[in-house]
């Protein structure tokens, strides 16, 4: 996938910080997609820098986009989904200040998927721009481990060796116990 995103990155020339923010907010609307491979697109194409940035910038508005729509659709599910993760059903019942920061913590928590984090908030009563900041600002140090450990992968330096080797070892430890065997 990341391939095809750099091939429409070199077909758009200037506009491919528009298609990459644009592609992040699919990703996000979708919900269900991880984004990493447009993280490893951004900074393949526009270096670790500029490509941390682009990659704020399109899961920040991705989010926002997100939870305008899915507040929009919720009323029609509300009461038929149920949630069984304590903080996101703190959120679901919280606003203000502890929703804000409920928000921040979820989205720099990498095992909660952000989409379920969107939907959760957009059925919350926080309003649209508490969770506009708290989701961007919680975005930040996740996005920038995430950036860092995808050039380093890309790289293939001795640290990326290391996050590559950590990350299969989460992985099949999630499995196991997933299975009871542990």
């Amino acid at each position: 996938m990341e391939a095809q995103v750099l091939q429409w990155f070199e077909v758009s020339g200037l506009y491919a910080v528009c298609l990459s923010i644009l592609i992040n907010i699919v990703v996000s609307i979708l919900g269900f997609l991880p984004s990493f491979f447009i993280t490893a697109a951004n900074i393949s194409f526009f270096g670790f820098s500029q490509g941390l940035l682009v990659s704020i910038l399109g899961e920040a508005f991705g989010a926002i986009i997100s939870f305008y729509l899915y507040r929009k659709g919720i009323t029609k599910i509300q009461n038929k989904v149920t949630i069984n993760n304590k903080y996101l059903s703190r959120l679901q019942q919280t606003k203000g200040m502890e929703a804000f920061t409920l928000i921040f913590a979820l989205r720099i928590f990498p095992l909660i998927p952000s989409g379920l984090v969107t939907l959760v908030s957009a059925s919350s009563k926080v309003g649209i721009w508490h969770f506009s900041i708290a989701s961007t600002l919680g975005k930040i140090p996740a996005l920038v481990i995430e950036t860092y450990s995808i050039y380093q992968i890309l790289n293939w330096g001795l640290q990326g060796k290391v996050i590559l080797g950590a990350v299969s070892i989460v992985i099949l430890v999630l499995i196991i116990r997933k299975r009871g065997s542990f």
